[in-house]
């Protein structure tokens, strides 16, 4: 009996280790790397949708904390969203104002990434402008040389009171308003030469230099007494532009007088000195230029007894 038993153990036993799983070990290496995925020894399930729905869920959960409250504020008002939409220069200020990169253009472009700007001033030298541009208030030189200029208006150098220099040397400037200058109160230098002004406009008392050479000024194009009120002007130069006379009278402060290359075929001996006081002396005025003109100066030999030099002209 005790035999019988034992068998029936055992044999239970066997049948029960016999019929527990049996799991082979396989050792992955580089040969098994070509093999596709249905030939390997355990099953994959591999769902496209699945998977991609579970990026995109696990992506959402990750946002960062700023985006989250972004989306659960209300909306942007309509002034946020142009605050938005303005850029802002480095002072602050905004590209349509006055900033450090100038006022707007018409081209829709601050002055000063049209133009170059370098401290207080303005490089706008040939851009091929047709007019010019606003500038900014603190504007001190301004040179716009070599473009295609036609006007200066009554405002284009308006609230500009820093202005010293201007420098509009070939353009096609034909009209200049009367007072397109005359409010600049620290202006010292204006050039305007080669041009095509027909009229000299009013000019500030503060001009040290004036050059508006080659231009069709003619014979109106100076109205009388121009430059009497310009106590500081020491250099005026006028040459090319037909002139039949020397526009008088001469500020005492004057050093160089340019005019050759004129129509100027007289002279009176009351030009640059004085025939009623044989004392006095015009020292400060050394350079006259008076070649290219149709006038012989030996004509009038007491026009320059008060000066330190003869002026350059056809003595004969």
């Amino acid at each position: 009996m005790q035999t019988f038993v034992n068998v029936f153990v055992g044999f239970f036993i066997f049948e029960s280790v016999g019929a527990a799983p049996i799991h082979d070990t396989i050792i992955y290496d580089s040969e098994f790397y070509d093999i596709s995925l249905e030939e390997l020894p355990h099953s994959f399930i591999y769902d496209e949708n699945k998977q991609f729905d579970q990026v995109e869920a696990e992506t959402g959960t990750a946002l960062p904390a700023i985006i989250q409250e972004r989306d659960s504020s209300a909306p942007l008002t309509e002034e946020t969203e142009d605050e938005a939409s303005t850029p802002k220069l480095i002072d602050g200020s905004s590209a349509q104002g006055s900033g450090v990169l100038g006022p707007q253009t018409q081209d829709g472009l601050p002055t000063c990434l049209l133009c170059t700007c370098l401290g207080t001033t303005v490089y706008c030298d040939d851009r091929e402008l047709d007019s010019v541009p606003p500038l900014p208030k603190k504007t001190t030189y301004f040179y716009a040389r070599y473009n295609r200029i036609r006007k200066i208006s009554r405002n284009d150098f308006a609230n500009l009171n820093n202005l010293k220099r201007i420098d509009l040397t070939a353009n096609f400037i034909s009209e200049i308003h009367k007072d397109a200058f005359q409010r600049l109160s620290q202006l010292q230098e204006l050039v305007l030469c080669d041009n095509r002004i027909r009229q000299l406009p009013e000019l500030p008392s503060t001009l040290t230099f004036l050059d508006v050479s080659k231009n069709r000024l003619g014979r109106k194009g100076i109205h009388n007494e121009a430059f009497k009120d310009l106590d500081e002007l020491q250099y005026l130069y006028i040459t090319d532009n037909n002139l039949d006379h020397i526009p008088l009278p001469l500020p005492e402060s004057l050093q160089a007088l340019h005019l050759q290359n004129n129509n100027i075929q007289e002279m009176h001996e009351d030009t640059f000195c004085k025939m009623r006081d044989f004392t006095y002396v015009r020292r400060a005025l050394e350079d006259i230029r008076l070649d290219g003109n149709p006038i012989n100066l030996s004509k009038t030999p007491y026009a320059y007894v008060c000066l330190p030099r003869l002026p350059v002209g056809n003595l004969i």
